[in-house]
């Protein structure tokens, strides 16, 4: 047991210690590279700038422990905990095996987790201001409202700094910047999605599969959304997803259940053109008519069809065409300058 012990500076490398009790020692500058100690005990010692390269911290607990500016650089920490506000302020921990680790309240402000595997981490009320995250692994991560995310580098250190504020779409946000098929697919996406909703009954299922073979041979890029089927994301929440990534919108509203719930939570947030389409014989649903009134600038005019084959041979002139056209008005509508009024004018009437 080696409690409060003073190990300042000492040579400890490839050094045998699992199980080894390190409570509040001082390990300030350390030489543990290539150490094996799974399940020590190193409730808060200092290992402030120690070399701890490929050390092994498997299940070891580091509770309010101090590691920063230590070098870390791919040690196994799988498992361990680091919670009770541990100090891993400008850590190196680049290529470190941070799985299941529990990091909550950590301080790792300028750490460089640099292609760091986080996968099933826990930095609940964590503060990662500053860190290196580029090519970080992070599946599964547990955060809270209060992880502190800001100032995220997401590129290497040889490339200009860009910055982010969640560590969950750094990596998206780095792929955006480097990979041109990503940013050529969101591209053709937002140019050619088309979001298609309706009820998945055998009946109903059968126009909305027509209408996505007729937009497949059109270049578009159909996306359908059932309404039949629950999921485990909320429905709203989905649907403003795929909207967002949508050129347009088709709404089959015939005999409809969720959907009035759906498009009213819907139409208001994004200026896309919707087209509301409903088969012969069939009354839209009581609320669509104030949809239509308060959002008619992108909402089209109710499309009646008698049958899927009239609906198919029709999809150009009657929604396709319509849709593009709506969609580039509102396109210029969003570009064009705020208008302004000056109060003087009305003191010379």
């Amino acid at each position: 047991m080696l409690t409060e012990a003073n190990l300042s500076g000492a040579k400890l490398r490839k050094a045998r210690l699992a199980g080894a009790w390190f409570e509040k020692a001082n390990l300030t500058h350390a030489q543990l590279w290539l150490a094996r100690l799974e399940g020590a005990y190193l409730r808060g010692a200092d290992l402030s700038e120690a070399d701890l390269v490929g050390a092994e911290f498997w299940r070891a607990h580091l509770g309010s422990a101090n590691l920063s500016g230590a070098d870390a650089r791919q040690a196994d920490f799988a498992g361990a905990y680091l919670g009770e506000k541990a100090n891993l302020t400008a850590v190196n921990l680049s290529e470190a095996n941070l799985t299941e680790v529990c990091l909550v309240g950590a301080d790792l402000r300028g750490a460089n987790l640099t292609r760091a595997n986080l996968v099933e981490a826990d930095i609940e009320d964590a503060d990662l201001t500053g860190c290196r995250v580029y090519g970080i692994s992070v599946w599964g991560l547990k955060t809270s409202a209060n992880t502190n995310q800001q100032n995220l580098i997401i590129t290497p250190e040889n490339e200009p700094e860009v910055t982010t504020d969640h560590i969950e779409v750094a990596q998206f946000i780095y792929l955006l910047l480097h990979n041109e098929k990503i940013r050529d697919v969101l591209d053709t996406i937002g140019r050619k999605g088309v979001l298609i909703l309706g009820r998945f009954t055998p009946e109903r299922k059968s126009v909305l599969d027509a209408l996505r073979d007729s937009l497949r041979s059109a270049g578009f890029v159909p996306m359908m959304f059932d309404f039949e089927r629950p999921t485990q994301r909320d429905f709203t929440e989905t649907i403003k997803t795929l909207a967002g990534l949508s050129r347009f919108i088709i709404a089959d509203i015939t005999n409809p259940r969720s959907s009035p719930l759906e498009l009213q939570a819907t139409m208001p947030e994004y200026m896309i053109p919707f087209v509301p389409i409903i088969a012969d014989g069939e009354e839209p649903f009581a609320m669509f008519r104030d949809l239509k009134q308060k959002y008619g600038e992108w909402v089209l005019d109710l499309l009646k069809y008698d049958s899927t084959q009239t609906l198919v041979a029709v999809i150009q002139p009657a929604i396709i065409q319509p849709a593009l056209q709506k969609s580039d008005e509102l396109t210029r509508k969003k570009a064009e300058d705020i208008r302004i009024r000056n109060a003087a004018d009305y003191l010379r009437k």
